[in-house]
């Protein structure tokens, strides 16, 4: 009689010790779940900001190609995309007749008229983002320069 209580006793601690086994494995799932999950989302939000970037980069040189530098030279290009706020600045380096009516403040520099450099352009396109899973938190901001001859 003294052994069947013990046994029972024994395979009660087993059970004991089986859940208690099964929860912290369980628990180390879940946490490690939540952590790729995050990354994923992280990646995700990352590589939208670098394809808006590069399209509004494009879309930059076709406006600068398209725009009349006589009248009035393009300097900023802003826009949004599902949460995703663009501000692109452009800034030029030519010659004085190309870009003789842009502001001074986007004029990096003037080539002589002798020279026949063409007209370059620098692009800063920069991608602010609220972060998905933070949102309390600080925007993040992506941001791409290029230097394209026109």
């Amino acid at each position: 009689m003294q052994y069947q209580n013990h046994r029972k006793a024994f395979s009660m601690l087993t059970a004991i010790v089986v859940i208690i086994l099964m929860a912290t494995v369980a628990m180390l799932t879940m946490s490690v779940s939540g952590k790729i999950v995050k990354e994923t989302t992280a990646q995700y939000q990352r590589e939208q900001a670098i394809l808006l970037a590069n399209s509004y980069t494009e879309y930059a040189v076709m406006a600068v190609t398209a725009n009349d530098r006589t009248v009035n030279c393009l300097k900023t290009i802003n826009g949004t995309y599902n949460g995703y706020r663009a501000r692109i600045q452009i800034a030029y380096i030519g010659t004085a007749i190309e870009i003789n009516n842009c502001p001074n403040v986007r004029k990096l520099g003037i080539v002589t008229a002798g020279n026949r450099s063409p007209l370059t352009i620098i692009i800063d396109a920069y991608i602010n983002y609220d972060d998905l899973d933070n949102p309390t938190g600080p925007n993040i901001t992506y941001h791409r320069r290029t230097v394209q001859k026109i």
